[in-house]
């Protein structure tokens, strides 16, 4: 395989992974091996935390340390995971980063890919450009993952060769685009409308907000886009597809965490460097959200009719159009309108009929409002 990316978050980075192998290397006919996380939302997938290999069934070898999610794989429990579905979508190769070695464990990942398969290219992506953080930001919500490959690649055999790019800076609703802006390298692509083509399919369904907004500038959209279960205000602009080259080891030197996680062999401890560093974990966070599910769930878990669910959608759009939004994600919706996951995959279906040329996941309230 001639590209390697390292999905930085998991999640929707390997979405983008797959953007981003369109709009750089279009003209390569084989497939890209994508090195990421299975971590999703607790919507999706209600155990906190990112999942190890031994989480699931029917994975295939590559390396006797690493281990590929086709998409006939799935977890041993009755949970979800977006990556199987992913992996039988999309023509490339997922490979699964398990954290649970610590920062150790997946630099020893990363060195038998490369020393296996000896990729031409090695890009580390990631949405939004959190993993450019120092550690001390106050929006920064989610920074473990990132940390924890930037620390891992860093440390690689091939770390020299990893160029780190940051795409969409400011979507992912934590560092803003004008914090990011002196912390940014060259321009190296700007998506377009045929780069988020390659993965509209996905995008019906995967629950990705950054990666979707990425996409809905990649395809014009513009204004304030309302995400997260707290509402906030995402600026979708010009800057919105662009993709930056950052230098890996500065930003290396500039991210307190992933230094303090350089050396770590378990998660249990990357955790607790996180939380001296940044105040808290995210694991952390999802397990007090996973506590409060139950709740939300019996009050949600009704079966909703369309007529009711579009109404309950237009009230919304009518008062988030009055806060300055424009746009609203699907995430948002669901948590604003504690919507069971039935009634989101409802919501998303609906969504979908209409020919907005945006992601189903990503739509104008305008469309919506009273």
């Amino acid at each position: 395989m001639k590209r390697l990316i390292v999905a930085a978050g998991g999640g929707g980075d390997a979405v983008a992974a797959a953007m981003l192998h369109a709009a750089l290397y279009r003209d390569d006919r084989s497939p890209a091996l994508i090195l990421t996380y299975s971590w999703d939302r607790l919507l999706i997938d209600p155990a906190p935390g990112p999942r190890s290999s031994a989480d699931f069934v029917g994975l295939r070898e590559l390396t006797p340390h690493v281990r590929a999610v086709p998409g006939t794989a799935a977890l041993k429990s009755s949970h979800a995971a977006t990556l199987p579905r992913l992996a039988a979508e999309l023509p490339h190769t997922f490979a699964l980063i398990d954290p649970y070695a610590g920062a150790t464990g997946v630099t020893t990942q990363m060195d038998a890919l490369t020393r296996h398969f000896a990729p031409e290219s090695i890009d580390l992506l990631d949405v939004g450009g959190d993993i450019l953080a120092h550690g001390d930001e106050p929006t920064l919500r989610s920074p473990l993952a990132d940390a924890l490959t930037l620390a891992a690649c860093a440390r690689a055999e091939s770390g020299r060769r990893v160029r780190l790019l940051v795409a969409g800076p400011g979507l992912d609703g934590e560092l803003p685009a004008d914090t990011l802006r002196t912390r940014l390298g060259a321009r190296v692509a700007t998506f377009t409308p045929a780069d988020a083509a390659e993965v509209a399919p996905v995008l019906r369904w995967h629950p990705s907000e950054a990666t979707a907004l990425l996409a809905a500038t990649a395809a014009g959209a513009r204004g304030l886009c309302e995400v997260r279960d707290a509402g906030l205000l995402v600026p979708m602009t010009a800057e919105g597809p662009t993709v930056h080259e950052v230098d890996l080891s500065s930003a290396f030197a500039a991210n307190r965490l992933a230094q303090a996680l350089a050396d770590t062999t378990s998660l249990t401890e990357a955790e607790e460097h996180c939380r001296h560093v940044c105040g808290t974990s995210e694991i952390d966070d999802e397990r007090a959200k996973a506590r409060r599910r139950s709740v939300r769930e019996r009050e949600g878990g009704k079966f909703i009719p369309d007529v009711e669910l579009t109404a309950r959608v237009s009230e919304f759009a009518s008062r988030a159009l009055a806060r300055g939004a424009t746009h609203a994600t699907v995430r948002r919706l669901t948590e604003a309108l504690r919507l069971s996951e039935g009634a989101r995959q409802r919501l998303v279906e609906l969504l979908a009929e209409e020919d907005s040329g945006l992601p189903p996941s990503v739509r104008a309230l305008g469309m919506w409002a009273k």
